[in-house]
């Protein structure tokens, strides 16, 4: 694949950190394998979450708050768009 040509087979996750598409979403995966892919990420952050809100933050800082956030965010921001590959391929068929 080059990089000034569009693939059909990947498509980017979404970025906020770069300008360029670094992380690509094989489109063609198993199915099962793009679930797992969301499941893993929905899992994780729910116990991440939970953990959060079972956790005093009393001594934390507006920082680490901003942090906290910002992991559940990219998470949950990579399940959506694997979604999108599932959901695209589940209408096609």
């Amino acid at each position: 694949m080059t990089t000034n040509e569009p693939s059909v087979r990947y498509t980017p996750l979404t970025q906020t950190a770069t300008t360029h598409p670094v992380l690509l979403i094989d489109t063609h995966a198993p199915l099962p394998e793009l679930h797992a892919c969301v499941s893993e990420r929905l899992h994780a952050t729910l116990d991440y979450l939970t953990l959060v809100a079972c956790s005093s933050l009393r001594d934390s800082s507006s920082s680490d708050l901003n942090t906290l956030t910002n992991v559940a965010r990219i998470l949950v921001q990579d399940a959506a768009d694997v979604f999108g590959v599932i959901e695209r391929r589940g209408l096609e068929g």
